[in-house]
């Protein structure tokens, strides 16, 4: 249900007890320490058990030794999980606040199912089997249908409720075709599934060398948005008033989400939950602030994605969960709860 927000805060006093911006300062900076745990968990943790020192040896002596070789992957592993989950909690909040819909993520506009359409579509028409082709194909996806959004929510008079819908239409439009074509070529179901669950377990260098420069610009340019976002939660008359530049703020909205969610869901495969539950979490401890809720997503949400691979990692030795199926079995009950809550957080 979309909802409209509240009039954005007033700065609150330096002198006022208590100082909050102090207290939010010193949140990021835990938030910060615990993201530094869970990356060192990740390279440390996983199906199979190394000791420190053949961690330590694989991080700072590598030698190629086997036990080198399995650092050396969860590394390139954790580092994608990083930069994922940091695209994944960023354009959560973007589209949270570009909707003025607590409860968006990237699947209410349809870029997930893009990106899935267009991988299914390169498989089954193009041939194509390895991650590197998948990579394209899933952000050319993401990126047309986040520009058929915002063309079908209409460019300069598109609102909240016009961007939802067009995203609502088009998601199913392409579910459609999903299903059609992975039924009718079943070799394209069988190399599909895999990739819809959603998985760190293929990160290779090759991958996040395409996906960094898209996920660099979705980052710098969410983070600039975050003044302008403000304005336009308080509505578009009172943006405008203030000096904001309604249409040009959405499409660059758009614009950042898309490059942020394509490009995750083109290296990882669709990974649910993180968008919508982090920033939703954040949103009830910051308030409204979009200053204050993207830098907490674009610590947190690496937290909850890497958290749930090294726990999909253990929990089935010798084999692993995918991430998405650990997110999805710790992310929906929570945030069940989140929702059933008497005070819930509200943009």
């Amino acid at each position: 249900m979309l909802v409209d927000s509240p009039p954005e805060p007033r700065a609150e006093s330096p002198a006022a007890p208590p100082n909050r911006r102090v207290l939010r300062g010193i949140g990021l900076l835990l938030s910060a320490v615990l993201l530094l745990a869970v990356v060192f968990a990740s390279i440390a943790v996983g199906a199979k058990q190394l000791s420190m020192g053949q961690v330590w040896h694989g991080l700072f002596q590598d030698s190629g030794t086997y036990a080198d070789v399995v650092v050396g992957e969860r590394v390139s592993r954790t580092l994608l999980g990083v930069l994922a989950g940091v695209a994944l909690g960023l354009s959560g909040a973007v589209l949270q606040a570009l909707t003025r819909n607590p409860l968006a993520d990237p699947g209410l506009l349809g870029i997930n199912m893009g990106a899935s359409a267009a991988v299914v579509t390169a498989i089954s028409f193009f041939g194509v089997t390895s991650l590197s082709g998948y990579v394209w194909f899933a952000f050319a996806g993401s990126a047309i249908v986040g520009v058929l959004v915002y063309m079908l929510g209409g460019t300069r008079n598109a609102t909240p409720v016009r961007l939802a819908l067009a995203g609502t239409a088009l998601t199913a439009a392409l579910t459609g075709y999903l299903q059609a074509v992975m039924i009718t070529d079943n070799a394209a179901l069988d190399k599909m599934r895999f990739w819809t669950v959603g998985s760190l377990a293929s990160a290779k260098t090759e991958t996040i060398e395409q996906v960094l420069p898209f996920l660099v610009l979705g980052i710098v340019l969410a983070l600039a948005l975050a003044r302008p976002l403000n304005a336009l939660g308080m509505g578009d008359d009172t943006a405008r008033a203030l000096g904001a530049h309604v249409s040009r703020t959405r499409a660059l909205a758009m614009a950042s989400a898309t490059l942020l969610c394509g490009a995750a869901t083109a290296a990882c495969g669709p990974i649910m939950f993180v968008g919508l539950m982090v920033p939703h979490v954040v949103r009830s401890f910051t308030g409204p602030d979009m200053r204050w809720i993207m830098p907490y997503a674009a610590l947190l949400s690496p937290v909850l994605l890497l958290g749930a691979d090294v726990l999909g990692r253990v929990v089935s030795r010798p084999a692993e969960l995918q991430v998405g199926i650990v997110t999805a079995a710790i992310g929906a009950p929570v945030f069940i709860f989140l929702v059933r809550r008497q005070r819930m957080a509200q943009l």
